[in-house]
Parts: structure tokens; sequence; C-alpha cells
């Protein structure tokens, strides 16, 4: 898949995501997950301009996982409450105003759960091509390709991104 299509199917993973956190009654934090989804709906093509093979380390479940607890930690560090946050998603206790700015404390873990939802999708998307994945990298070799579409397809992307789109507006719509 290329961005639109990546993007796309981020947001279509993270709209009933979105929709949960609104009806909890957090619909800025469910604004702000949808803007880390597409900011990180494309992350692993960044292997395109490092010294690494395309759809490879970057493409496997370990690689979201990782980046997702990365995001979680870096999140707690920059989101008003700074260390209380990281404490409280590590387990421990913060004050009630551990995040500040009408963020819930459990912020920092729910985007870097953003985070890994959003990674698995970009892994997901590039399995329906030709190319495939190889998720479970580097604990196994299984190759991954159901061959719907290759990822160039324009149709396809546009499809994806207009699908995308139209789940987020209707999780919005669909909540209070």
């Amino acid at each position: 898949m290329y961005w639109r299509g990546h993007v796309g199917i981020a947001l279509l993973a993270y709209a009933p995501v979105a929709g949960a956190v609104r009806v909890a009654g957090e619909p800025e934090l469910a604004t702000l997950g949808a803007a880390v989804a597409v900011a990180f709906a494309t992350l692993p093509d960044a292997d395109h301009w490092l010294p690494i093979a395309h759809r490879g380390a970057t493409h496997t479940v370990a690689f979201a996982v990782t980046a997702g607890a990365l995001a979680a930690v870096v999140a707690g560090l920059v989101l008003p409450g700074g260390a209380d946050s990281v404490l409280l998603a590590s387990g421990g206790t913060a004050g009630p105003a551990a995040t500040g700015a009408g963020l819930p404390p459990w912020s920092p873990t729910f985007l870097g759960g953003v985070v890994t939802l959003t990674l698995c999708s970009h892994v997901a998307g590039d399995a329906i091509t030709p190319m495939g994945i190889r998720p479970l990298r580097p604990f196994r070799g299984w190759h991954v390709t159901f061959d719907l579409t290759p990822a160039a397809n324009p149709r396809a992307n546009r499809l994806f991104f207009g699908v995308g789109l139209a789940a987020l507006a209707l999780s919005f719509a669909l909540t209070p």
C-alpha cells in the first residue's frame, strides 16, 4: 500500500477505539488518538530511507509493540504531568491531575496502544499485496500474502483512504 492506503487502514482500525473512548467521556483523547494514528501510519516505510531491507524489521509485530511501548514512555514524559504519567503507566500511583490538560492519567498508555495498533494495521495492509510480509520475524520466518492488490493500485489506496475516513467520521458522529 501507499501512504493513502496505510492512513485509511489505520483510521479504519482506530475508528472503533475512538468511539469507545468518546463513549468513555474522553473526546479530546479520541481526537488526539486519531492524529497519532495518521502520524504513525507510514512509519514502517521509513525503511525506504534506511540501510535496511524494505518490509523487513520495521514490518513486524515486534517492531509495532516496541515502538508502541517507546511511544507510551515518550508520551508520559511530554504530556503535562511528566514523570507522574510514566509512573502511572507502569502501575504506580500519581496525583489527580497526572496528565493535566483535560486528559486522563492513562493517556500515555492509551497513545502507546494506538501506535501499536496503527503499526499492526500497516503490516496488515502490506499483507494484502503480492509482496507480503514476515510479521513474526525474527522469531519465525512465516511469510504472509493474501495477494489481493498490488501496493501501487491507486484505486485500492483511495478506497482504503475513503473507507477509513468514513469509519472515523461515523465513529465520531455516533458517539457523544
